[in-house]
């Protein structure tokens, strides 16, 4: 037992700006996921924004679906629509029609996807935006990917020239058409990136909200794995640095020391763009959302009507 404490992590306290910062959080799920929880009504405060990620190979059918039940018990649902996948713009619009008509859908994350070569014409998030389908079919919002520690996959040199010549483009195309964007960036471990990007887009005069992803609670083997597929930057060390310490190993991970700086950052800034936070439930949908309500002080949307 004496060996056992010793080697018990102490928990990150919160930062008196965390509750605030987390309160209004966004959750990623897929179909499949999603089918593991009964009612969402019954984890996540009512109206929360719920993604919902289009992983290659799921059939439009099954996106829609969950789309229409995230709708039904009380949520926002903001479907991924990722432009490689997309063979054509026929088929974008089927799918806009369809989320629009069948699930009620006026959000969505519009992102390149991950596969290397397109499957039409669509190679970019901006190729989509500029076919005017979404607006046609009364999409309200639109979130687009930001990169705060780049990407190799968009820049091979390591640099940040074209995921920046990207998000002018994409703040362009706000100020042109009025649409209600925002950035949302992959899950990271370190707040210095996103912090130091944030400030580099508002120098540049590239205003458009910033929503901060960060994995939820999960084992360190399981963040490891999904760090190295999703090709996390440098904030992937903070993970190996973790590994080698054997005191963290006993429990899960929590990204609770990055959301306080993040929060403490935003909230002593006041021209910050940094808008709120975005879970990638890694560990589960209903860990996440528990860590989340917990800190924020949220209760899900049954128990905030009992």
């Amino acid at each position: 037992m004496t060996i056992l404490n010793f080697f018990r992590p102490r928990p990150t306290r919160e930062g008196a700006a965390l509750p605030d910062f987390l309160a209004g959080y966004s959750i990623e799920v897929m179909p499949r996921t999603a089918a593991n929880i009964d009612d969402f009504r019954d984890v996540l405060p009512a109206g929360t924004r719920v993604y919902i990620a289009h992983i290659e190979g799921t059939p439009i059918e099954d996106m829609v679906a969950c789309a229409k039940r995230v709708r039904d018990e009380g949520f926002r649902p903001m479907p991924h629509v990722p432009a490689r996948w997309i063979d054509g713009r026929d088929t974008l619009e089927d799918w806009l029609r369809r989320y629009a008509e069948e699930s009620g859908v006026t959000e969505a994350l519009v992102l390149a996807g991950g596969a290397r070569r397109a499957a039409g014409g669509f190679d970019s998030s901006m190729a989509l935006l500029e076919t005017g389908l979404f607006d046609k079919h009364g999409f309200t919002r639109l979130h687009v990917a930001g990169h705060p520690e780049g990407s190799r996959d968009i820049d091979p040199d390591g640099g940040t020239r074209i995921v920046d010549d990207a998000a002018r483009w994409k703040h362009d195309f706000a100020q042109r058409t009025g649409a209600d964007m925002a950035l949302v960036t992959q899950f990271v471990f370190d707040a210095a990136p996103v912090i130091s990007w944030s400030e580099r887009m508002r120098t540049a005069g590239i205003d458009l909200p910033i929503h901060v992803g960060v994995a939820g609670p999960a084992k360190l083997q399981t963040l490891l794995k999904f760090a190295v597929a999703c090709g996390i930057g440098p904030s992937y060390s903070v993970l190996q640095k973790r590994a080698r310490d054997v005191s963290k190993l006993v429990k899960p991970f929590e990204p609770t020391e990055v959301l306080n700086d993040i929060a403490d950052y935003a909230a002593k800034t006041p021209d910050s763009q940094i808008a709120g936070a975005h879970l990638f439930p890694l560990g589960g949908i209903r860990q996440a959302a528990e860590y989340a309500n917990r800190i924020a002080g949220t209760a899900p949307a049954v128990a905030a009507r009992g």
